[in-house]
């Protein structure tokens, strides 16, 4: 309960509102509210209880009585004849997205996600890749064009690039986004640039400098360190093969590591920062290339510190070749999946070891879709995440049991999915949709 002293009167758009101190400190230092309380988070005194007058805000009343609930309860009831979009803006003023974020779903749990909506595409094709970015929007790639989202899924100006495709995408922070693509037919141009993820604006291109001269190249799989590094890998026409870095703050080149003979980095599918070894997974899988190979980099020694093939291993019906690979650092071992979603574990301290399979989805063999989307991985929060056809199934615990699947009912296969802002991004390939799974807010007790 708030004391008299503590009482304090606003005038939002003419309506007056009586609230208390403790209640706007709620909304944090860096709110609109935060700015009206002192180092000791006193109020001023222009608007303590001393004064009759109360404090006008321009701003929307009824949106703002929703929020100055918010503030006091943390649960967020929004009418409808509110408009959520209005709602989200005057809450952008204040300074209480993350609030609003926080009251409307949970922190992310695997076996708790239900599907919030489904979004239809926007762009001609089949998807390419969805990439969840911090703040709970995703960007989708179709083709050439990249769309990209807000976490309230208002779309941003399209990216239309004019390049044969766009191989990854990926998330520096909430504001830029970073895109690889093909070189153009015709043109001695490709690799990839970093873009205004709000406006589609071109910051600048990353080069690739072989010999003192700047190269053409194709830019593929993309991945980004806490020390503000972009790796990618790259295939040139002379000599730049393998995995490029450059300063994501600057945009230089700062490193490169040549593919070694025999070896297969400048066509990789996956890289993976590993910040507990301070090395980089590079995954060229099947079936762009016959064989597979996984290794870690080690860019300070300019060494291959550990290294996976499938060269001369025997194959039965039940062992596809990898179609995708994760590293996990905390068991020490890399988690591989076939085309049925058995996964296969790696032991990371045995370099070129065998695959040790566990099979989880015997009930699906025989229900295979006439095109099938290969099977991707993730790891978020110690839950091990796997797509297969139009499901995602969920693992947990050391032994990697299986504990849920997400699953909708139409939109065709899955060709790709992504984690990240306390939500789950899932492209599908024939509807052109893609979906958005949520948790629910916590119990209020």
């Amino acid at each position: 309960m708030g004391i008299q002293k503590d009482r304090v009167k606003l005038n939002v758009g003419g309506r007056i509102f009586e609230t208390t101190a403790t209640t706007l400190a709620n909304a944090g230092r860096n709110s609109f509210f935060g700015a009206l309380f002192d180092e000791n988070w006193d109020l001023n005194s222009q608007i303590n209880n001393n004064s009759n007058e109360a404090l006008f805000i321009d701003r929307n009343p009824e949106c703002f009585s929703i929020l100055l609930d918010l503030l006091r309860t943390g649960d967020l009831n929004i009418p409808p004849n509110i408009n959520e979009r209005l709602l989200f803006r005057e809450a952008s003023f204040y300074g209480l997205l993350d609030h609003v974020r926080t009251a409307k779903w949970g922190p992310f749990d695997g076996n708790r996600l239900r599907l919030s909506r489904s979004v239809t595409g926007q762009a001609p094709g089949d998807g390419t890749a969805i990439r969840a970015g911090p703040d709970g929007g995703c960007c989708v790639a179709h083709g050439s064009m990249v769309h990209v989202y807000d976490w309230m899924l208002e779309e941003h100006p399209p990216i239309n690039l004019d390049y044969q495709r766009v191989n990854d995408i990926g998330w520096v922070d909430s504001e830029n986004i970073v895109i690889s693509v093909c070189e153009r037919l015709g043109s001695k141009d490709g690799g990839m640039g970093l873009f205004s993820a709000s406006s589609g604006e071109l910051r600048y291109k990353f080069q690739v400098s072989h010999d003192n001269q700047v190269k053409s190249y194709t830019a593929g799989a993309l991945s980004f360190s806490s020390d503000y590094k972009i790796f990618s890998s790259c295939k040139g026409r002379s000599n730049e093969y393998g995995v490029g870095v450059w300063d994501q703050v600057t945009g230089k080149q700062i490193d490169f590591f040549y593919e070694s003979p025999g070896w297969s980095l400048g066509d990789a599918d996956k890289l993976q920062w590993l910040s507990g070894s301070n090395c980089l997974l590079v995954a060229t899988l099947f079936p762009r290339k016959d064989n597979c190979y996984i290794s870690l980099l080690d860019f300070r020694d300019k060494n291959m510190v550990w290294s996976w093939s499938d060269i001369g291993a025997p194959l039965t019906v039940d062992e596809k070749r990898v179609r995708d690979a994760i590293a996990m650092e905390e068991s020490n071992s890399i988690c591989v999946v076939n085309e049925y979603e058995d996964l296969g574990f790696i032991d990371l301290r045995i370099s070129g070891g065998s695959v040790r399979w566990s099979s989880r989805s015997r009930l699906m063999k025989g229900n295979m879709p006439d095109e099938p989307c290969y099977p991707k991985l993730a790891l978020h929060e110690g839950q091990l995440f796997s797509s297969m056809n139009d499901s995602i199934s969920v693992f947990c615990g050391p032994d990697w049991v299986l504990t849920s699947r997400l699953r909708r009912s139409y939109g065709g296969s899955i060709c790709d999915f992504s984690i990240g802002g306390d939500r789950l991004f899932a492209l599908h390939s024939e509807e052109n949709v893609f979906d958005v799974w949520e948790c629910p807010p916590s119990p209020i007790i």
